[in-house]
């Protein structure tokens, strides 16, 4: 990290951490949304929200070029340890994507990336549309940036609030920011449809605040069914929604 970089941009993250762990062991799970959005993907890739690389580790694996990014100190600690040596992996910085000085501590990333990608994270960010905004700032020209957010705001519940989510979005709501920003939309599609029977019966029903462990290894287990379904519904609903746009 830089030395712009070395702040602590937020305070410890519990229960983002518990939740992070418990979905890291669920492979197969992780593997399925790496699948779904790997088609937008190419060139030189900027992760935002890393998190401790669940989903980082596919893009290593897979060998992209990769660069990583958190807005906790925390988090990037633990990537520097887990990604330690890893000739693909181009650095892991502090990155907010809404600081106010952004343009000048982050102007080393501008129009350098094909592919940036952030999973389960505008949905934490209250300016969401300078996110997205910034995010268009680190493409090249014609490059991509795929966005996972957490869908339908009537399933917002206790563990939206204990993860700190301002909110869930529907395909047309987070269509709308992307065509606000100015991209061309290139794909929308809802993700993990049976995925809404558990966070409603989980979080609205039980009203527990977290995702339980043992909950997450049994669906694990059934994910291959679960991939079948969304694949039957065309991908019409879901407990996700993705949308992809490029940068004219």
């Amino acid at each position: 990290m830089t030395d712009a970089q070395k702040f602590v941009f937020k305070e410890i993250d519990e229960v983002g951490a518990d939740t992070l762990d418990v979905i890291s062991d669920a492979e197969k799970f992780n593997n399925w949304m790496y699948q779904t959005i790997r088609p937008y993907c190419s060139g030189k890739v900027l992760e935002i929200g890393s998190g401790i690389g669940n989903i980082s580790s596919h893009f290593i694996s897979d060998g992209y070029q990769i660069t990583l990014t958190d807005i906790r100190a925390q988090y990037c600690k633990r990537l520097e340890q887990k990604f330690a040596g890893q000739p693909n992996v181009d650095g892991v910085h502090l990155m907010d994507l809404v600081d106010p000085e952004f343009d000048t501590r982050f102007s080393a990333f501008f129009g350098k990336y094909e592919t940036i990608f952030a999973l389960n994270v505008v949905e934490h960010i209250k300016e969401h549309q300078l996110a997205l905004d910034n995010c268009k700032k680190m493409l090249i020209k014609g490059g991509k940036v795929v966005i996972l957010v957490p869908a339908y705001q009537w399933l917002y519940n206790g563990m939206d609030e204990d993860l700190e989510h301002y909110r869930r979005y529907t395909g047309a709501s987070l269509s709308a920011l992307f065509k606000q920003s100015g991209y061309k939309l290139m794909h929308q599609q809802y993700f993990n449809f049976v995925g809404i029977f558990g966070w409603f019966f989980t979080g609205s029903i039980l009203r527990k605040r977290n995702i339980p462990g043992k909950q997450m290894k049994i669906y694990n287990v059934l994910v291959p069914v679960f991939k079948w379904i969304d694949r039957l519904i065309l991908h019409k609903a879901g407990l996700s929604v993705i949308v992809v746009g490029t940068r004219t």
